[in-house]
């Protein structure tokens, strides 16, 4: 057997860290050797010790996944990073890859699937579903055949999927650690880029296009 790839999981609920354990051990050469809760908690035991893999939720406290895998890939940039996420791949597969993560898995994956994205990624290759394959090919597309959410930065498209799924400017400042108002400008930059009037034709579009559960 060769050497022992070491793991690190990224995710705030340990019923899945366990479970992602579980399945990852079942195989002889791979150790999940740490666990994180949250955002910082991972940066700092990518910065601390040398991995083989990061699998990192998409949704934890304290920066979203997506804010995480980008400082990973600054500060670590040949460290692969597989994405593990509740949200659909139309939500954000695309953004996250085109971040630098080397695969995009919903959380309904079976554990095959999972085993077959983790020994892809390992061995230095890409892991995308065949729909998400076909969905990079479109984005490779002029500008003007995309759909106006894809034009959105990263944080714009945050912003987008919190109004959408009816949280109040409040609550979404809290959840990306932003000022109400600097959430209030985002709102009227989406707005203003969509060509959308208000929060019902944009809860309206996000739900006919699929970028809310």
């Amino acid at each position: 057997m060769g050497p022992i790839l070491r793991i690190l999981i990224g995710d705030d609920h340990s019923v899945v860290r366990r479970g992602l354990k579980n399945i990852l051990e079942e195989a002889p050469d791979i150790r999940v050797t740490g666990e994180a809760r949250d955002a910082h908690e991972t940066l700092n035991m990518v910065r601390r010790q040398n991995w083989d893999l990061v699998v990192l939720d998409l949704t934890m406290p304290g920066k979203s996944g997506l804010e995480v895998l980008k400082e990973i890939k600054e500060e670590r940039p040949r460290l692969p990073v597989l994405i593990l996420s509740v949200h659909s791949e139309d939500q954000y597969a695309v953004r996250v890859l085109k971040a630098g993560a080397s695969g995009y898995l919903t959380k309904e994956m079976a554990p095959e699937q999972l085993m077959q994205a983790v020994r892809r990624v390992l061995s230095g290759r890409k892991y995308v579903s065949p729909s998400l394959a076909e969905k990079l090919a479109l984005n490779l597309e002029s500008p003007s055949d995309r759909p106006p959410h894809e034009l959105l930065s990263d944080r714009e498209y945050q912003v987008l999927c919190l109004i959408a799924s009816g949280k109040a400017a409040k609550e979404i400042a809290s959840e990306l650690s932003l000022s109400v108002k600097t959430v209030s400008t985002y709102r009227s930059r989406i707005l203003e880029k969509m060509r959308l009037k208000n929060n019902a034709e944009l809860i309206h579009y996000a739900i006919s296009h699929g970028l809310v559960d």
